[in-house]
C-alpha cells in the first residue's frame, strides 16, 4: 500500500511537472486561475532572469578586475560607447546589474504576468519603446496623443529582451540616480525609489514594493 501510495505521488508530480513545462510565450491559455497564471509566469520568464543576471553579474566583475589589472582595455573601451560611458566608473555604474526581485516585479506588471499583447507577440516584457525603424517592432494598438504611433521593440528570446532591459537601465541618462544607488547598497526599497520615470503610473514605486513583498520576491535575491 504504501509503494502504491509512494507511485501514486510519484506519478502526479511528474504530470504536474510536465504540464507546466508545455507553457509557451506565444501562447495564453484561457480562463486561466490566479495560480496558473503565476506559474506560467515564473516558468517562462524567471528563469531567463536568472541567466542574464548571471551572466551579467560575472561581466561586471571581470571588468572591474581588468581596470584594477590594467588589461583588456580594448573589451572596456567598446562597452563604454556601448553603454555611454565617459569614464571607468561611469561604466561600472552602468554594468553592475540590479537585484532580481525588482526585475521580476517590473516583468510582472509591464507584461500583465506575461499576458500582454507585446509579450505574447514580441517577447517584449518591460514594454519598451522602438526608435528605429530597421529593426523588429510591432506597433501598439493605440496611439500616443491620438495621433502618433507607439513601436514597440520585437525579441526572439525572452533573454534578449531581458538583456536589453538592463542595457537601457545601464546607459540612458534617465537613469542615472537609480544607477548611483543601485550600485552603493543592495537594499531593493531604497533601489525602487529611483524609479518614478520609469512609468507614467503615479502608483509605480508602491506596486512594485507590494509585488515584491506579497510575492516574496526578495528569495530570489539571496
Amino acid at each position: 500500500m504504501k509503494t502504491l501510495l509512494t507511485a501514486t505521488v510519484l506519478f502526479l508530480s511528474l504530470a504536474t511537472l510536465k504540464a507546466s513545462t508545455h507553457y509557451k510565450a506565444e501562447i495564453v491559455p484561457k480562463k486561466m486561475t490566479i495560480e496558473t497564471k503565476k506559474e506560467r509566469f515564473f516558468h517562462l520568464v524567471v528563469p531567463a532572469i536568472k541567466r542574464v543576471h548571471i551572466e551579467l553579474t560575472k561581466q561586471y566583475y571581470v571588468i572591474k578586475s581588468d581596470m584594477k589589472m590594467g588589461t583588456n582595455r580594448v573589451k572596456i573601451e567598446k562597452l563604454k560607447k556601448i553603454y555611454k560611458a565617459k569614464t571607468d566608473a561611469d561604466l561600472l555604474l552602468a554594468l553592475k546589474p540590479h537585484p532580481k526581485s525588482i526585475v521580476i516585479a517590473q516583468a510582472i506588471l509591464e507584461s500583465g504576468w506575461a499576458t500582454s499583447r507585446f509579450f505574447v507577440k514580441a517577447k517584449n516584457i518591460f514594454g519598451m519603446w522602438s526608435f528605429n525603424k530597421n529593426e523588429p517592432r510591432i506597433a501598439a494598438s493605440e496611439k500616443r496623443d491620438g495621433t502618433r504611433t507607439i513601436w514597440l521593440r520585437k525579441f526572439s528570446t525572452i533573454e534578449e529582451s531581458v538583456r536589453e532591459y538592463y542595457k537601457l537601465m545601464g546607459s540612458s541618462g534617465v537613469f542615472k540616480k537609480f544607477r548611483h544607488i543601485r550600485y552603493q547598497t543592495a537594499n531593493v526599497s531604497k533601489i525602487i525609489q529611483t524609479l518614478d520615470q520609469y512609468a507614467e503610473a503615479k502608483t509605480y514605486r508602491k506596486d512594485l514594493n507590494r509585488l515584491i513583498k506579497y510575492n516574496k520576491l526578495t528569495k530570489y535575491d539571496n
